[in-house]
């Protein structure tokens, strides 16, 4: 859930697009299908190493060269109403027909411009790493994100599965029009808000006809939102403050929490911070220092003793880990994570154990803090896909 890459700037490839068809939605849409393709970059097996080593990223298992690409899909947005969204997909340049798929999900940004399909940073890292040991990879940007329009629905689990699920129908059109047919099998793996939404998916596609989920591998996510939100409340989670002001402006939008955001915020201008044009360093600069100085008293007690809509929201959002995936789980976390806690991951481990789900919790260890455990989980994570 951690707010990626706070300093980074978008750095959008000067590149013309490939247009296909308007990038639009009509009352027409069909949900995944592929409008605009971007190339953003092209690297050979020795580019992919440095690139992969200046993310501090394991680059052993580098295999093939990839092909980067920014495509724009139709979907539908939190009312069910058409809209567009962005991913990045990353291509492997070699002969396989049939390639295995992984999607990576991204964590907490606040910046539009901030995603895999729109600069370089970790998520394109982990993208390409993927794709680089020979995996159709789609790094899906959600809802209002990279060129997606609207607000980001942050943490909401319906629509980032709407999203997602609609990225890898474009993705498999993408292939196809190179005479590539993927593999069903999806391997779903992301970190923090990413890693909550692996699970969502995951849960999702059981039963789908179109994708089979080949594996699955969260890191360090949020698995039980109404801890994190007791936790944030007494000041107990690293970035708590942004985590949660971004959180109720989001779910605002879509549940009605308040009429004015002066009954929520001390400073009524929070609310235009999260509009996805505020990058994040501009974002933190403007928050206070402790949730009692960002909220109310009166929204802190709903807060506290949550009821209506926002309870049973918050309870459909710790639900993801209630079900029973067919493959092997591993879920990573450290001891060290002060944004997210090792006591969500555990949570999901003992949700999926009841029902009867092979899962794995894999603590990274005391000194390992939130952001750094995605690196040390992806080789881990690559080399367990390669072998299932």
């Amino acid at each position: 859930m951690t707010f990626t890459t706070r300093l980074t700037a978008a750095v959008l490839c000067g590149v013309v697009a490939t247009s296909l068809v308007p990038a639009t939605a009509s009352a027409h849409s069909t949900r995944g299908e592929l409008l605009d393709v971007v190339p953003v970059s092209t690297m050979d097996t020795t580019q992919l190493v440095t690139y992969l080593g200046d993310y501090d990223l394991d680059a052993s298992r580098v295999r093939f060269d990839v092909d980067a690409k920014r495509i724009t899909y139709r979907t539908i947005d939190t009312k069910g109403k058409p809209t567009t969204a962005s991913a990045l997909v990353a291509v492997p340049r070699n002969n396989d027909r049939s390639p295995r798929q992984v999607t990576w999900l991204h964590g907490t940004t606040g910046y539009r411009g901030s995603v895999a399909s729109m600069t370089d940073g970790n998520d394109r890292a982990a993208a390409l790493l993927f794709a680089s040991a020979g995996y159709l990879t789609t790094a899906p940007d959600y809802l209002g994100l990279g060129t997606g329009p609207g607000h980001h629905p942050y943490v909401d689990g319906p629509s980032t599965v709407t999203a997602s699920i609609d990225a890898l129908r474009a993705t498999r059109q993408l292939a196809a029009q190179r005479g590539r047919k993927p593999d069903p099998r999806v391997m779903l793996t992301g970190h923090s808000q990413g890693g909550h939404a692996a699970m969502a998916i995951g849960q999702a596609l059981r039963g789908s006809r179109e994708f089979e989920v080949g594996g699955l591998a969260p890191i360090g996510g949020p698995m039980k939102p109404t801890l994190i939100l007791s936790k944030a409340l007494n000041g107990e989670i690293a970035n708590g403050v942004a985590y949660l002001a971004y959180w109720t402006v989001a779910w605002n939008r879509i549940h009605h929490l308040y009429s004015d955001p002066a009954e929520a915020f001390r400073d009524p201008s929070i609310e235009a911070l999260f509009d996805g044009d505020h990058r994040n360093e501009e974002i933190f600069a403007h928050l206070p220092g402790t949730v009692s100085e960002l909220f109310t008293e009166s929204y802190l007690e709903r807060l506290r003793h949550l009821t209506g809509v926002l309870r049973a929201k918050m309870r459909e959002a710790d639900s993801y880990c209630d079900w029973r995936p067919a493959v092997p789980v591993s879920i990573y976390s450290s001891s060290g994570d002060r944004d997210t806690l090792i006591e969500t991951s555990a949570y999901c481990d003992r949700q999926l154990a009841k029902h009867g789900a092979r899962s794995t919790l894999i603590d990274l260890g005391p000194d390992v803090n939130h952001g750094r455990a995605a690196k040390l989980a992806l080789p881990r994570i690559l080399a367990d896909f390669d072998r299932g």
